[in-house]
């Protein structure tokens, strides 16, 4: 019994959870991004849930890789298969909490930066913004150094679609 409070109880829903958490997002996740999406339930303890997290990864249910985690084929197919046994009210939750975090993933997807140095030049700086079918903006710029690439590149990332708009008004006008 994993707690007194809440809807989950026992470790086979809290894995449920998790599994359902991790389907609906396009990226991996870290650990305490995990723990902290998947707190929504007064039954949950940190303790649990790190345990059923490595259980998961034992079973090759989740995938870890670079301190991140993902869902494997087998935990999708299994997610897909028992999320409905996951309370309304905490499935509610869930979907929730994952959805600002889902919304970035997938903006974080469509934006794409690199640098890499010419050495008589200088940084070759490359930015593009894509909608999911295809770049609709892609340039190269110079960066005199290696610090003003890593500037221009955080600053596109930011900014990559007041970017855009401002340029197709720039060459509409």
């Amino acid at each position: 019994m994993i707690g007194n409070f809440g809807f989950i109880h026992e470790k086979i829903e809290i894995k449920i959870l998790i599994l359902f958490i991790l389907r609906r997002l396009p990226e991996p996740i870290a650990f305490d991004a995990l723990i902290e999406l998947a707190m929504c339930d007064d039954g949950i303890s940190y303790f649990d849930l790190s345990e059923c997290i490595a259980e998961l990864v034992k079973t090759d249910h989740l995938s870890l890789e670079g301190g991140k985690y993902s869902i494997t084929k087998k935990g999708m197919r299994n997610g897909e298969i028992t999320e409905n046994g996951i309370p309304y009210s905490v499935r509610a939750k869930a979907e929730k909490s994952t959805a600002e975090i889902r919304a970035a993933q997938n903006r974080n997807a469509m934006i794409k930066t690199s640098s890499i140095c010419d050495q008589e030049s200088g940084y070759k700086v490359n930015l593009s913004l894509s909608d999911g079918f295809g770049d609709v903006v892609s340039m190269e710029l110079f960066a005199a150094n290696e610090q003003q690439s890593l500037e221009l590149e955080k600053g596109f990332r930011k900014n990559a679609e007041s970017i855009y708009n401002a340029l197709i008004e720039l060459i509409l006008n």
